[in-house]
């Protein structure tokens, strides 16, 4: 994933340029969905954004979110958070972090300045590397 830099929230002006920075095609459902999504560093699912953008007077297909969310995460402008099959979370902020995941509240938040050790990485096949790697702690009350 490249590094963005940018300041919450983001404009539409801005929105449209950092599409096509990604070779996006800035149609209007993406720059909506888009700005909907870099008001803040946030974690929403498909779902939520679908609300947070119709709620904002805005007309999108759950489907065009759906495939518009997709094509963020496919080409790096967001992190897509796996928790498990049936919760996936776009991650708005572009800096590098850890995530716990409340399993009581269903909640996602960001951990910062966590020193994970990790002692050896694992044998790949001839002609792979490793890219990146996503740590979310899952956690619940005691």
């Amino acid at each position: 994933m490249k590094t963005l830099n940018f300041t919450f929230p983001l404009h539409r002006n801005e929105v449209v340029a950092m599409l096509q920075q990604y070779k996006i095609s800035p149609t209007r459902q993406r720059v909506e969905i888009a700005e909907f999504l870099f008001q803040r560093p946030q974690h929403l699912s498909a779902e939520k954004i679908l609300e947070g953008v119709i709620n904002e007077g805005k007309r999108v297909s759950r489907a065009t979110v759906y495939n518009t969310m997709g094509l963020f995460a496919q080409k790096g402008v967001v992190r897509e958070v796996l928790i498990d099959r049936e919760r996936v979370f776009y991650d708005s902020n572009p800096q590098a972090h850890q995530h716990l995941y409340n399993v009581d509240t269903g909640e996602l938040s960001d951990v910062y300045d966590v020193n994970v050790g990790i002692t050896s990485e694992p044998q790949l096949p001839q002609g792979l590397r490793i890219i990146d790697t996503d740590i979310v702690y899952k956690v619940t009350s005691k």
